[in-house]
């Protein structure tokens, strides 16, 4: 009896050193400002998340991620919006009108680099299908990609428009990390990477918004903890041996807030994110395709696609106000990537490819001798 008893609380022990844990739950606090309700982009109000994750047999290991900035017709509500590019080693499509107008109409997609005309052409569909399209003759589809070749089969793109529409239709306010969507196939830091999110909530004399943000992390170099050296302590960083490796990569961000910003203060707050990346040890390498999507989701400053009046007025956030606004960001996409890390699990792939997870036991130690946690 007393045997069995003592193997089941090693296997307690062995469960609880491996489980799934968000940064917080491992006692880490990044930055100063409090979190939203659930530390997620979900606590800015109306918006919504959906995955599909696809994994079958050895080799298909990628999904679909969809952000949605409203619950409603977003062609006919569409939303400010600003896009910055940190490296352009990828494939941001609809970038290019998002910089010109200053806005988005459809949710945001992010999948694998070779889906992105797949994704596309499902939002597209999606878009003119919904009530009130049916006189629309042209769709800006906004897709992100990182690339997932090492786990998954990407050169099959299996990803289907059925896939697409499924992420989009089964979007909430729940939004599960790791290995899921688009972060199903990715690695960040040598380790299993994925989808992770966090928010900020502004005191009232601060504004009182919330900016929440959203991560797909598959990128490079030497990991940091809330400013602990982990990588450097684990010995497993970017060009340790001193020979071109693994740096390469990319992070999708989309940041969204409840603050009434203007295209231009959507562009300043997306520059903003890439500090939230630097603080985590990425370094937007050569072949890193590092991009920013920024939108904000007051209702006052939504642009309709039949203008009525001459004029449309909107009530934006003076840039003098807006330093609270960049911290929080900042802060929320540094907790979002290390909860795309710590949500993530072991995963085997393409060709027998092992990713692990980041090795808890190894990483506790590291934190508390620099009294990152108790």
């Amino acid at each position: 009896m007393k045997q069995n008893l003592l193997l089941l609380f090693i296997l307690f022990i062995t469960i609880s050193l491996s489980a799934q844990q968000r940064s917080r739950e491992v006692g880490i606090k990044v930055g100063v400002l409090p979190t939203g309700t659930n530390n997620s982009i979900t606590d800015v109000g109306g918006v919504k998340v959906g995955h599909t994750t696809l994994i079958k047999g050895d080799s298909i290991r990628t999904g679909v991620t969809a952000i949605l900035p409203h619950g409603g017709n977003i062609f006919q509500q569409k939303v400010p919006a600003a896009v910055y590019v940190g490296n352009g080693f990828g494939k941001l499509a609809g970038s290019t009108q998002v910089e010109e107008l200053g806005n988005i109409e459809t949710p945001i997609i992010l999948t694998n680099t070779l889906n992105v005309p797949t994704a596309m052409d499902a939002l597209i569909k999606y878009s003119l299908e919904l009530t009130g399209n049916e006189d629309v003759r042209s769709v800006n589809a906004v897709v992100g990609e990182t690339n997932d070749g090492y786990l998954n089969d990407i050169r099959g793109q299996h990803i289907k428009i059925e896939d697409v529409l499924s992420a989009i239709k089964s979007a909430g306010s729940d939004v599960a990390e790791g290995n899921v969507g688009a972060g199903t196939g990715t690695i960040c830091f040598g380790f299993k990477g994925g989808i992770g999110t966090s928010s900020r909530k502004l005191p009232e004399s601060l504004g009182g918004f919330t900016i929440g943000v959203l991560v797909q992390s598959n990128f490079g170099g030497n990991l940091t903890i809330d400013g602990a050296p982990v990588g450097e302590e684990i010995g497993k960083f970017s060009f340790r041996d001193r020979i071109l490796d693994s740096a390469d990569g990319s992070c999708m961000i989309v940041v969204a807030t409840d603050a009434p910003l203007d295209s231009r203060n959507l562009k300043r707050l997306a520059k903003r994110a890439l500090l939230g990346l630097g603080r985590t040890g990425g370094i937007a390498s050569n072949g890193s395709g590092d991009y920013v999507i920024a939108f904000s989701t007051a209702e006052e400053n939504r642009v309709p696609y039949q203008v009525e009046n001459q004029f449309l007025e909107q009530k934006v956030v003076p840039n003098d106000l807006m330093s609270p606004i960049f911290m929080a960001a900042i802060e929320a996409t540094e907790e979002a990537i290390l909860n795309s890390l710590f949500m993530a699990e072991d995963m085997t792939g393409f060709q027998g490819r092992t990713i692990e997870a980041l090795p808890l036991e190894k990483v506790k130690p590291i934190l508390e001798k620099y009294k990152v946690i108790d």
